[in-house]
């Protein structure tokens, strides 16, 4: 979705994820000018995802990747965070 900003454009797009090892099942968000601007983390612990998406909403993608990338939930190998940085690198990568 492209907007117009006082002049300036900017871009506005949305990211959808199936999350692979966790409960969460599916994230989708959207990022503008390199930050997330709107998320969804469906199903998974209802607390821990609410706080999930409150922390990284306005945040730059790319700090979330770095902070998030490799949390380990249970032995799974993975997690709900380490889900949404492997989302994410889809917004950041050619």
């Amino acid at each position: 979705m492209e907007k117009s900003k006082e002049g300036a454009r900017y871009s506005m797009k949305t990211y959808r994820y199936k999350t692979k090892g966790t409960c969460s099942t599916e994230i989708i968000y959207s990022v503008e000018d390199g930050k997330i601007v709107e998320i969804d983390i469906r199903d998974g612990c209802n607390g821990n995802i609410q706080g999930l998406m409150k922390l990284v909403r306005g945040m730059d993608v790319q700090d979330v990747i770095e902070r998030l990338k490799g949390i380990d939930c249970r032995g799974k190998g993975t997690s709900c965070p380490d889900q949404l940085a492997k989302a994410l690198e889809l917004s950041v990568s050619p």
